[in-house]
């Protein structure tokens, strides 16, 4: 499936988002040259640490990465980029052209968090927010992919009681670059009254629901064969389109059963009895709380990752939470969804899946030896900090081969 959703973007230029002439920005570059082999494996990868927790979590998955690759005989070159709230008060703009232009010319990117107090009240287009909706815009990576399974070692740590947490496995896809956080018109206005409104667009064209509904059923498919397509479609137009295009688009997979459930609905059912579910298929904003709502079902946001992809080209990889500023520098965060988010970027955007399975395998050992992050942790358990348990992952990756400094 990675090599179909990958996407070629076109080159930026400044018209599309609101800029200002930036000084050229220096990044941090990074040679990995691994343990040679008969067909070394050659990939760039952009970093994208960000704000708060970001930083803490992308040099941990980095290391993680890093050893990886010297195991499975794959050569990394990274380059860091500053993005969200770090670019602006580096440039002045939440994305600079640097960035994007490292962005497009990498074969996948790696993304801490962004945001923080300090820039929440910049205007619009100078949030840290805006950066990351620019990027995948610029990238048109569409299809978001949100797996949240809980883990039986962390079973306990679910908000749900046990019998309701215990096997589940399920996959959000989102809609990602269209719905009401892009449609127009959208602004400020005044009413009949006098009165200042707010207003935003919640609008679908037919190929971006045919899209996204083809790559659920292509998941689901490599899943249980059950697709959930999640709507609104008894009070939005929007919903009611969505719905006639994904029925459409289930003729060419009739291998694959096909439901439909309201939001709201689905909101309910992911807490009253979530195994139900195996892919679910939704737009940009029902995917955003319900992936969100998902998150706490497998105990802890701190241990999601996420997958961005379009036709082609670089995929965007990210951890679900946010960037946590009330803990940053402490140590104290959860670098796990970072580590998973870099497995995915393995598997999806570059086609690496036995390197992959080592990450999620070393995820899984470090949990089995009882090591525990505060937002996942339980007695009987070891509390640690963000970089022992990162060091503990990299020990599980491949004890006989050194960590790298």
């Amino acid at each position: 499936m990675a090599a179909s959703l990958r996407l070629n973007a076109r080159p930026f230029t400044s018209q599309h988002f609101q800029s200002k002439s930036l000084p050229k920005l220096a990044s941090k570059v990074t040679t990995i040259r691994c343990s040679a082999t008969p067909s070394v494996r050659r990939y760039t990868i952009t970093l994208l640490p960000g704000d708060g927790i970001g930083p803490e979590v992308i040099s941990v998955a980095k290391n993680v990465l890093q050893l990886t690759g010297s195991v499975e005989g794959i050569e990394f070159s990274f380059k860091e980029m500053p993005m969200g709230g770090a670019a602006l008060d580096l440039t002045g703009v939440p994305l600079p052209e640097e960035t994007l232009l490292a962005a497009k010319q990498s074969d996948a990117i790696l993304l801490g968090a962004i945001g923080g107090y300090k820039w929440d009240t910049n205007e619009k287009h100078l949030k840290p927010e805006t950066g990351l909706l620019q990027l995948r815009e610029a990238l048109k990576v569409f299809a978001n992919l949100r797996p949240a399974s809980v883990l039986p070692q962390l079973v306990d740590a679910s908000t749900l009681k046990k019998e309701v947490a215990e096997g589940v496995d399920l996959m959000v896809v989102r809609e990602l670059t269209g719905g009401i956080y892009f449609g127009k018109p959208r602004g400020f206005s005044t009413n009949e009254n006098g009165e200042e409104i707010g207003f935003n667009t919640e609008v679908y064209a037919t190929y971006e629901i045919d899209r996204i509904a083809r790559i659920a059923f292509e998941t689901a498919r490599k899943r249980r064969g059950k697709l959930c397509s999640v709507d609104k479609a008894n009070v939005l137009e929007a919903s009611m389109l969505w719905r006639k295009r994904v029925m459409a688009i289930a003729s060419e997979y009739p291998d694959v059963e096909l439901t439909h459930m309201y939001v709201d609905n689905a909101a309910m059912q992911l807490v009253r009895n979530p195994k139900q579910f195996d892919t679910i298929v939704t737009n940009n904003i029902f995917g955003d709380i319900l992936s969100d709502e998902a998150s706490m079902i497998t105990g802890s946001i701190g241990m999601l990752p996420s997958a961005s992809l379009g036709k082609e080209g670089p995929g965007l990889f990210e951890p679900i939470h946010g960037s946590a500023p009330d803990i940053a520098g402490q140590d104290k965060a959860n670098p796990l969804a970072t580590i998973l988010s870099a497995a995915m970027l393995l598997k999806y955007g570059l086609g690496e899946e036995n390197a992959a399975q080592r990450i999620e395998t070393a995820v899984l050992d470090t949990l089995n030896r009882g090591f525990r992050t505060r937002d996942i942790f339980s007695e009987g358990n070891k509390l640690v900090g963000c970089k022992e348990i990162g060091q503990e992952v990299v020990k599980s990756i491949d004890p006989k081969v050194p960590i790298a400094i």
